[in-house]
């Protein structure tokens, strides 16, 4: 399998939990939690859909040889650990009530924006194509 379809299968994953995770809030979550934890888990969610459409974005640009591609590389794997960290810290910290979970995400948010980072690189030192 290449990088790119594992980044598209792995973009896909993202994205349908992160509809599930949206869904569980509105329809199971609201009335148990705070509207303050509500806010926190749905920032996870939208936060997890918008990496897993620049985790798409990575492995489409990479299949053109838009941009370097160890860099795009980088940038995608970055996007999914930060997803996971990111997110992941928001959910378990609205789930449990336990505030230290939120020190977590400032670890993610900083491997999404590494993420971010190594895509702008990327497009500026790539090989252009012809048209």
């Amino acid at each position: 399998m290449t990088i790119e379809r594992l980044f598209i299968a792995i973009a896909a994953l993202l994205g349908g939990t992160a509809v599930a995770a949206g869904a569980f809030a509105t329809h199971a979550l609201k009335p148990q939690l705070s509207e303050r934890l509500l806010a926190v888990f749905e920032t996870g969610a939208r936060y997890q859909m918008y990496h897993a459409l620049a985790l798409l974005l990575v492995a489409l640009v990479r299949s053109q040889a838009l941009g370097a591609p160890g860099l795009l590389t980088s940038a995608g794997w970055a996007f999914v650990a930060g997803t996971a960290i990111f997110s992941g810290s928001l959910y378990a910290l609205a789930l449990t009530g336990q505030n230290l979970l939120g020190a977590v995400a400032p670890v993610g948010g900083g491997a999404l924006m590494v993420g971010w980072g190594c895509l702008a690189v990327a497009g500026v030192l790539g090989a252009s194509k012809p048209e």
